[in-house]
């Protein structure tokens, strides 16, 4: 009998692959073509499972991971849940350490997939003892048989968005892509996806999006660390207060800044308009893209590809809540709005 096409073996066969979606109705006043690529469907709703199941089975192929041992990473959350999923089918326990700014969706997420979460503050330098990558370290010089992934200087974090990102994206648009705006953190992600593209066509410009109050776009631009850039503010997963060598600055043609403020509104955009619950940092992207229409970035033949990063589930106690949003200044007439939508019958 032959097997099912639809039937797979575990979660891990559903990683990667993931739809690229036009977007129509909140890109109708800009020029050029848009598509979506979005991470949202894979099992574990992020990108980060990408890199979680490749740089877990290159550990296993190298002999580094044995059944039984402990993963050790530092996480915003998204891979985190990533890792503890892999953990679980693979059988490996798996401990986190989250920044504080993390959302508590995604804490609680992670505890109810089996991982052990230390919570870390999240304003504080990166080599403070109390900050995630530092308590990570000490995590895996304590734990005997831990394996400490580490993806802001793991090398194979790039090299899983080059085997299977850049050539999704590359088939998808049949080649015709031209531009690559990606939300840049570990860096992983846009490094990774943006190798293999220039490989094939080095004209695609590559497009990363920062937060202000981090220090990528700057170093980009100088190939300077300057800590005065640095200060708290609310995206997760975006920017970065130290310098990841799972960024390769060369494959990025320039930076953009987006707010914390303009990139919630503009998630609960995309909601209303596209019809994709998504997450912070794919707000933040699409502001990415408003920037730079607004700054006639594009032509009308363009064919541009932004990265979604992650599901809006992950963000219920935050951009898409109307306390949470009041709390940081956010409340707005579009909020006011979006909360009259309910009424409770008594």
């Amino acid at each position: 009998m032959e097997q099912n096409k639809q039937v797979f073996d575990s979660v891990l066969d559903l990683i990667g692959n993931t739809p690229m979606i036009k977007l129509k109705k909140i890109t109708s006043s800009f020029k050029g073509n848009y598509l979506a690529k979005v991470e949202a469907f894979n099992p574990g709703h992020s990108a980060k499972d990408r890199i979680a199941l490749y740089i877990l089975e290159q550990a296993e192929k190298q002999g580094i991971l044995k059944p039984g041992d402990t993963i050790i990473e530092t996480t915003s959350g998204n891979t985190g849940f990533s890792i503890a999923m892999v953990s679980v089918i693979k059988g490996y326990n798996c401990i986190l350490a989250v920044s504080s700014k993390s959302s508590a969706d995604k804490i609680d997420m992670l505890k109810n997939m089996g991982a052990k979460v230390y919570v870390c503050p999240a304003n504080v330098s990166a080599d403070d003892p109390r900050s995630y990558y530092q308590v990570a370290k000490r995590l895996h010089e304590e734990i005997k048989g831990s394996v400490y992934i580490n993806q802001y200087f793991n090398q194979l974090n790039i090299d899983a968005h080059y085997h299977s990102t850049g050539p999704e994206i590359w088939n998808q648009t049949e080649g015709k892509i031209t531009h690559l705006v990606a939300c840049s953190g570990t860096g992983g992600t846009i490094s990774g996806t943006a190798k293999y593209l220039k490989e094939k066509n080095p004209n695609i410009k590559v497009i990363g999006v920062d937060a202000y109050g981090s220090v990528l776009k700057k170093y980009h631009e100088t190939r300077e660390f300057d800590d005065k850039e640095i200060y708290p503010y609310r995206i997760e997963g975006l920017g970065k207060n130290l310098i990841p060598s799972a960024t390769d600055f060369d494959q990025i043609d320039t930076f953009v800044k987006v707010t914390d403020e303009e990139s919630a509104h503009t998630a609960r955009e995309i909601a209303n308009t596209e019809g994709l619950f998504v997450g912070y940092t794919s707000g933040a992207a699409m502001q990415a893209l408003k920037q730079l229409n607004e700054s006639n970035e594009f032509k009308a033949t363009d064919n541009i590809v932004v990265i979604f990063p992650d599901h809006g589930s992950r963000y219920m106690s935050k951009i898409y809540n109307d306390k949470w949003m009041n709390e940081q200044g956010f409340f707005d007439n579009i909020n006011e709005e979006a909360a009259q939508t309910i009424e409770y019958v008594k």
